[in-house]
């Protein structure tokens, strides 16, 4: 008989596809808890059986979340609640931060129960960076507002991680090789399932790779930081400088010019007078 859990909230991560990492944590947690808020009942239930546990389930998503999430805080007063998404951890690309801030501002209990998470997962198979990352879940399907978020993010100095379907890699793999440069990327699906894998190589290859095949299931893109840019060097002050002088005065050239190259703005002034007296 599984112990009686405290009142509150239960945030437990489950398999995102071999059923067996469900921790012995979490299926302790989940078999005690009053009531399971899920995603999709029907995702759920599929875990329960491999549990050979029955329970009971309260639907919290995202069309649904402002009507119900009331009530259910009202409940944790009084009973365990445990979240779980369709898969992997709770509140990652999934709905429930705004259960956990409304039930600590009531006064919950939270509490994690962390396993695992695709993008983790991911981040680990391809090779790339991991000292720093970015996590920015889905990108925008529509062609405009994906160029804006990629732009966004171009400069920074960090290992990518997005999620994407199937349908949508290809041409989400060339919007990324458009806006951040050909850079290195990695392409991870079916994570901790049998036919799990792992497709490493340039944006533009990994697009042209799955264009005429798209693949099915939950995919993880995963995307090298920007490479070191090189010091810029006397020519490329000489040629940022003319380019400056035709709508600036030579001092204001400059100083545009050290801001933009990183070169030392006395330097750059000396020779802007040069350049505009023909040298």
């Amino acid at each position: 008989m599984n112990a009686k859990l405290e009142p509150g909230l239960y945030i437990v991560a489950t398999p995102i596809g071999n059923l067996s990492d469900l921790s012995p944590r979490a299926s302790a947690t989940l078999a005690a808890a009053d009531v399971i808020a899920c995603e999709d009942s029907r995702v759920t239930a599929k875990l329960f059986n491999h549990m050979g546990v029955k329970k009971s389930m309260a639907p919290y998503h995202d069309h649904n979340a402002d009507r119900v999430r009331p009530a259910l805080i009202a409940r944790m007063a009084s009973e365990s609640v445990a979240l779980v998404s369709d898969a992997g951890t709770p509140l990652i690309s999934d709905p429930g931060f705004k259960l956990v801030r409304d039930a600590r501002a009531a006064g919950v209990t939270v509490t994690t129960i962390p396993g695992p998470c695709a993008a983790i997962a991911a981040l680990t198979l391809a090779g790339l960076p991991s000292d720093r990352f970015l996590f920015m879940g889905f990108l925008p399907s529509k062609q405009k507002a994906r160029a804006d978020a990629i732009a966004e993010i171009a400069a920074v100095r960090a290992t990518l991680v997005f999620y994407e379907s199937g349908p949508r890699l290809s041409s989400a793999l060339a919007a990324l090789a458009e806006g951040l440069g050909d850079r290195e990327a990695g392409v991870a699906r079916e994570i901790t399932k049998r036919f799990e894998e792992c497709v490493t190589d340039s944006l533009s290859a990994l697009a042209a790779r799955y264009a005429d095949a798209p693949p099915k299931g939950e995919i993880v893109i995963v995307v090298a930081p920007p490479g070191e840019a090189a010091p810029a060097s006397e020519a490329d002050g000489d040629t940022a400088l003319a380019e400056a002088m035709t709508r600036l005065s030579p001092a204001r050239a400059a100083g545009e010019v050290s801001k933009a190259l990183g070169l030392d703005r006395r330097t750059l002034y000396a020779r802007a007078m040069e350049l505009k007296d023909g040298g």
